[in-house]
């Protein structure tokens, strides 16, 4: 009897579950164009698509282990990594824009390749207060947006570096940002 396609992916995803890599290129083999495909759609940067699409496979072969193949397909829960992967990508680039702007607004323009907004390069008042309301986070949040909007890593990026869950490191970000926007609506 001849397996189908979805038969063979459940079997692979099986042996990735055991850290068998030929498994995960196979998987890889088989799927990776689609999902791709899928990522480029939803981000429109082929470059994006790229990076998402290597966070799905490390996160199919740290999840391995979880897939049910009663609540669907192998592809399917791929597709779904995938998606939201791509979303929250999408999401992220959203909020550091809309960060930026609203640091624009209040007339704090702070260049991308400083680490920490210094106050005589930025210039006046309005760098000193984002300097001091980023001073004034607690230490975990403010190094969190640090590197999320001056060193321009990705929320994954972020939670692998500092070892933290991903969720932990964008409650961290959102949090830091109400405070710092708090902060600087004070001030003004």
């Amino acid at each position: 009897m001849e397996s189908t396609a979805e038969e063979l992916q459940v079997e692979l995803l099986q042996r990735v579950a055991q850290r068998d890599l030929q498994a995960l290129s196979e998987f890889y083999d088989q799927t990776a164009r689609p999902l791709f495909s899928v990522a480029l759609r939803i981000l429109g940067s082929h470059d994006e698509a790229e990076e998402v699409i290597q966070d799905v496979f490390v996160q199919i072969w740290e999840k391995a282990p979880t897939f049910d193949e009663l609540l669907g397909s192998a592809f399917q829960w791929a597709l779904s990594i995938t998606r939201h992967r791509a979303i929250d990508r999408l999401r992220s680039r959203q909020r550091r824009a809309r960060l930026v702007e609203d640091l624009l607004q209040t007339g704090a323009a702070v260049p991308a390749e400083t680490a920490m907004p210094d106050a005589e390069a930025a210039g006046g008042e309005s760098a000193s207060a984002v300097r001091a309301a980023l001073v004034s986070l607690p230490s975990d949040q403010r190094h969190a947006i640090e590197l999320a909007f001056f060193a321009g890593l990705t929320h994954p990026e972020i939670a692998e570096m500092l070892h933290e869950p991903l969720g932990t490191i964008k409650a961290r970000i959102r949090r830091g940002l109400l405070k710092l926007r708090e902060a600087l609506e004070a001030k003004a």
